[in-house]
């Protein structure tokens, strides 16, 4: 199932790179459309700390970025959660400042965003299954169950083991 789960996480991952790269080395081409969302995001940037910078610019060049940074990690397979859940973060203000069909009056036009929204929550949704893959491997819980029933085993043979062997001589010569 590894190839499978490679071949999948770069298809996944490649939209992103490419995007990404885009974004970052030409941020003013979507900072426009950005500004709407970057202007709600302002005051909850300022309050995790004032020197963050809020132009749309630069932060279409750090979404950009973070695109970038976490699809070759989800490509490359290394920190491949953190990097699905980094990507399906980025992809909230991007899908929301490019693809707002619902403010578009022309009919060909917002249909062809409503497809771009939607390819977007599908990219999403591909984005928290890597999040939650664990390639086979069982998750916390079960690990932690497993481990004090094996636990409960071992105590029960210890005392089983106890209980039916002979006491060692305390002087034995």
């Amino acid at each position: 199932m590894r190839p499978v789960r490679t071949a999948a996480r770069s298809m996944l991952a490649a939209i992103f790179v490419i995007q990404g790269w885009s974004s970052f080395s030409n941020p003013a081409r979507l900072a426009g459309k950005a500004v709407r969302v970057t202007e709600k995001l302002e005051p909850t940037i300022k309050a995790m700390h004032p020197s963050l910078p809020t132009e749309a610019e630069t932060l279409v060049r750090v979404n950009g970025a973070v695109q970038v940074a976490g699809g070759l990690l989800l490509a490359s397979g290394h920190a491949t959660r953190p990097a699905a859940l980094a990507l399906a973060g980025s992809l909230v203000p991007t899908t929301l400042a490019g693809h707002a069909f619902w403010e578009i009056e022309d009919p060909a036009e917002r249909a062809q965003q409503r497809i771009q929204f939607l390819k977007n929550i599908g990219l999403f949704g591909g984005l928290l299954l890597a999040a939650l893959d664990r390639e086979g491997r069982p998750d916390l819980r079960w690990r932690a169950g497993h481990a004090a029933r094996s636990s409960a085993r071992t105590l029960k043979r210890a005392r089983r083991h106890l209980r039916d062997s002979s006491p060692i001589p305390l002087h034995h010569r």
